[in-house]
């Protein structure tokens, strides 16, 4: 068995490989190499175990270098989880002894491994984040019925005054990249080019979905998901500041979730989460479980491992100022920062 680096040649290959795979997710397809090249210019690194011509393992890598963060290789960044994907911990271990060369070779700063099984291997290992899923059904009302009634009342509320949902491709991107650039940049989060978001929407035609909350016919909440085999992926979402009051996110993920059962998927990840943050417990009234992720290190020179979240008293210094800034600053500045934060 070798290792090797996949050009386009192994898209294929590649993609038959992880729609076979238990443990693998939509970020592990390889259409996620071109994303972050084109888009941001990064170089990937997608290692692949090969045994007789027949893909055992595979291991997507981005490597990112900014004068701030360093360099960086990350499985995978801007996205839920990544991390090495094999039925084989044996081709686990040799994939990771690969991207240990590239840390030596390219001199990188660490490697973040973003998973959702903790790997072999004796890594560094930080477990803040958290994956939240509900459990669908085909029928819509099973997963209504089992809801807590004081939910099914908050739901009921905010259809009240009047949300409506739409939903598409393409057509709703301007409507969601708006709405999201105004609500990262009340987080104080500098957010992505529009660039990036048209680029996976063409990657992966198919794949992706945008839904939007209207109110009084203005757009105020949206999200954009992603699905793979029998589970969507809650990937982007955001409320404009001044309608949260309406609190439409009842309204959009009840949508979302309704949505999906009638599609037939079985499982809706609700995004990452914070331990023990006002995320998770929004997103545990919608009868879900957590899912413990593991964010395992490989860090060069034996120094600790690095502390890039938002618990960082350094970094909540930064999103204080971000949130002061004004929208034309930030939507300039946004893309130049945001490309070097995984």
């Amino acid at each position: 068995m070798q290792i090797i680096q996949c050009d386009e040649s192994y898209a294929k290959a590649w993609d038959e490989f992880v729609c076979s795979q238990e443990h693998a997710s939509f970020y592990h397809l390889f259409g996620w190499k071109a994303v972050n090249e084109s888009c941001f210019g990064h170089q990937t690194f997608y290692l692949a175990a090969v045994d007789a011509e027949r893909i055992r393992g595979v291991f997507p890598l981005v490597y990112l270098k900014g004068r701030v963060f360093g360099k960086i290789l990350c499985s995978l960044p801007f996205l839920n989880y990544g991390g090495p994907c094999s039925d084989d911990p044996g081709v686990e271990l040799r994939l990771l002894d690969e991207a240990r060369k590239i840390v030596d070779q390219h001199r990188v700063d660490y490697l973040e491994i973003r998973s959702t099984r903790k790997l072999d291997g004796d890594l560094q290992t930080s477990e803040h984040k958290v994956s939240i899923t509900v459990t669908l059904d085909n029928n819509p009302d099973v997963i209504w019925d089992a809801f807590k009634t004081g939910h099914r009342k908050h739901i009921r509320q905010a259809y009240k005054q009047g949300l409506t949902v739409r939903c598409g491709g393409p057509e709703l991107l301007d409507t969601f990249y708006d709405i999201l650039s105004e609500s990262w940049k009340n987080l104080g989060t500098p957010l992505y080019q529009k660039r990036f978001f048209e680029c996976v929407m063409k990657t992966f035609p198919e794949r992706a979905r945008i839904f939007v909350v209207d109110y009084e016919g203005v757009p105020v909440s949206a999200a954009f998901n992603g699905y793979f085999g029998h589970t969507v992926e809650g990937m982007w979402l955001g409320t404009r500041p001044e309608y949260r009051q309406l609190e439409s996110s009842y309204v959009l993920y009840w949508e979302m979730i309704k949505d999906s059962c009638e599609r037939g998927y079985q499982l809706f990840h609700l995004g990452r989460s914070t331990v023990d943050s006002g995320g998770e417990t929004f997103k545990k009234k919608w009868n879900t479980y957590p899912t413990q992720l593991y964010w395992q290190y490989i860090v060069r020179d034996g120094r600790p491992m690095p502390q890039l979240n938002v618990g960082n008293p350094k970094f909540q210094l930064a999103m204080r100022v971000w949130r002061m800034l004004p929208m034309p600053i930030t939507s300039m500045l946004g893309p130049l920062v945001a490309r070097e934060i995984p």
